[in-house]
This record gives structure tokens, sequence and C-alpha cells, in this order.
């Protein structure tokens, strides 16, 4: 409890602890319902399909979202704490019903239990890892932090904040370009990461290799010969925990799927089109 008042509630991070209990919460039920309606367990609640219409649970997420986000908004001002956490809660459950069918958004199919489904888990991932990071303490572009900026001794002092932390997106900007998306989320809060992304290799078919690495073979190929063999063991453990959570995980299915998904995914940047 100690634990609680001194680094949650003294910080203002209540409702951010209770939206992110929500959001797991949130993602475990919906996870548990879907796989025991898979596997067609009579005594659980089947899919929501009045007039033969199957409604997913994207839309109950978006009603939640919509109506504990004005909530929030109205009672900003008067509010007291526990509603706001509370509301907040309420927020991170929805947020996990949409986060948990964004395949389906991005794809704008039913691609819940097809390969291209993974792409809902990972959403998921990083919104628990963005969350926990803002939980710990850590703050993207703290440098553009108006107060702080504000508060400076003096101008210059006030024009350095403000360059660093244009500084910080432009290095995030070419790491994003490399391909590297994780780099770049956690370098936001954590500039060596950063950093050091954007001096190493990029991806192979990503637009920094297009542009940079078509004519240079060599760098070309070492990319593609670290992209394989770096995240070989990625690839395998994150297909192995992607598997855990949508269904019945296998060893041997992660070490195959691992080498499918590395042959279609490795594979060296187009050249960019010539102006001419």
């Amino acid at each position: 409890m100690r634990w609680l008042n001194h680094e949650i509630i003294e910080h203002g991070h209540l409702p951010l602890l209770c939206f992110l209990l929500g959001f797991l919460g949130g993602f475990v039920l919906i996870r548990l319902s879907v796989r025991m309606i898979r596997a067609q367990v009579k005594w659980w609640p089947g899919n929501v399909t009045p007039g033969g219409r199957h409604i997913h649970h994207v839309v109950f997420g978006i009603v939640l979202m919509v109506v504990s986000g004005i909530s929030l908004i109205a009672v900003y001002e008067d509010g007291s704490r526990d509603t706001g956490a509370a509301l907040a809660a309420l927020f991170g459950i929805g947020s996990a019903l949409v986060l948990d069918e964004f395949a389906l958004i991005f794809y704008l199919k039913d691609v819940y239990w097809a390969e291209q489904g993974r792409a809902s888990v990972d959403a998921v991932f990083a919104a628990v890892a963005a969350t926990g990071l803002l939980l710990l303490g850590f703050h993207p572009l703290e440098m553009l932090n108006v107060t702080d900026i504000r508060h400076a001794p003096d101008t210059w002092v006030r024009v350095g904040f403000v360059v660093v932390a244009l500084l910080h997106l432009a290095v995030c900007a070419v790491v994003l370009a490399k391909g590297k998306i994780w780099t770049g989320l956690i370098g936001l809060f954590f500039a060596p990461i950063l950093l050091i992304g954007s001096l190493r290799l990029s991806r192979p078919g990503s637009p920094w290799a297009r542009w940079r690495y078509t004519s240079h073979p060599k760098k070309m190929e070492r990319a593609l010969r670290r992209e394989r063999n770096v995240r070989r063991p990625a690839v395998r453990a994150k297909i192995y925990l992607q598997d855990l959570i949508a269904g019945k995980p296998s060893v041997d299915h992660a070490m195959s799927a691992t080498e499918d998904v590395l042959d279609r995914i490795v594979q060296p940047a187009a050249a960019p089109i010539s102006a001419d």
C-alpha cells in the first residue's frame, strides 16, 4: 500500500494504472471468451449475432471507449480521483477489445485466426509496453514538456530544449525508416536505444535499405544475413507467445513457422524508381 501511495497516487498515476489493469483484464477475458467459443464449449455464451449478423467485440470496445472518454472529459474539472480511475479502467477495457481486433480493422476482413491476426497481438504488446513505461516514470520526448520549457531560466535554454527534442524526433524518424518499429517506440522513452538503432544496419526491406543499400550489394547482403540470424530466435519466441495467447502453443510449429516467416519477410528492398 505504501508503494501504491508513494509511487502511483502521489505522482498522479492512478488513472494510468487503472487503465493498464483494465486493459490487461479486458484482453485476458476476451481472449478466454473467443477460445471458449472456438472450442464450442456448450455452457459458454456464444457470439452476439442479432438477426444473423455477427457483431465483433471491436464494436463493444468502441462504444466503451467513446462513453468512458466523453465521461472523463465531462468530469475533468469537478470529478473525484476515484471517478477518474474507474473511467480510465473502462477506457482500458474498451481499448483492449478494439486492439484485440486490430488486424480486422487494418486488413478490413476477418483474419482473427489467420496469420495476419497476429498483428492484433503485436498492437496489444505495443500498447502494454508504452503504458508500462509511462507508469514507470519514463516520458516520451520529455524535452518537449511545455511546463519545463515555460519555467526555463532564459530564452536560449528554452531553445535548447526544443532543439534537442527535435533532434530526438529526427533520430526516431531514421530508426523507423530503417524498419525498427520497436526500437523507435522504446527509443522515444530512452534516447540511447534510439541512438544505437540509428547507427546499426537497417532491416533489408525497409525504406532506408531501398534508398541506401540497393547500390551497395555487400551492405545489403550483410543486412539480409543479420536479419535472418538475429531475428530467428525473436520471431520464434514471438510466434510461440502468440500461439500461447491465441491457442495451443507448439514448439515444432513455432520453429517451422519461423522459417516460413523469415523466408517471406527477409527480402531485399526493391531499388528506388528513377526520376528519369
